[in-house]
């Protein structure tokens, strides 16, 4: 199975529990771990928790058992990795505290795209 179809499979499992603010980041390139990440959120930890489970049972019956699943203890964040793709279920708090969005994409080509406030004119 493709990233593309992982990313298809794994976001309409999180779309049809009502994930919140599903975001798709390409980080093909950006990093040897995976080619995308998805992240979404929950509104409650039990919210996180039965999105990421959703997500491991829909690609575990297509016959693409995730690689790990990690957090459900707490379920403030629950990672499941797909091997091409890695989905970040968190709460929100969480996840407006780690930013995953602001992190991938700091790099050459995001500095190039924004001015620098030093320099404007």
């Amino acid at each position: 199975m493709n990233s593309k179809e992982l990313i298809a499979m794994a976001t309409e499992s999180l779309d049809a529990l009502k994930g919140i603010d599903i975001v798709e980041i390409d980080i093909e390139g950006k990093s040897s771990i995976a080619d995308a990440m998805l992240v979404a959120t929950g509104s409650s930890q039990r919210h996180v928790r039965s999105l990421a489970e959703s997500v491991r049972q829909t690609v575990k019956e297509a016959g693409h058992p995730p690689l790990g699943y990690e957090g459900a203890a707490d379920s403030d964040w629950v990672l499941v990795d797909l091997g091409d793709v890695i989905v970040h279920v968190m709460t929100a708090e969480k996840r407006d505290f780690y930013a995953l969005e602001k992190l991938w994409s700091v790099g050459p080509d995001a500095d190039e795209k924004q001015p620098n406030a030093l320099y404007s004119v």
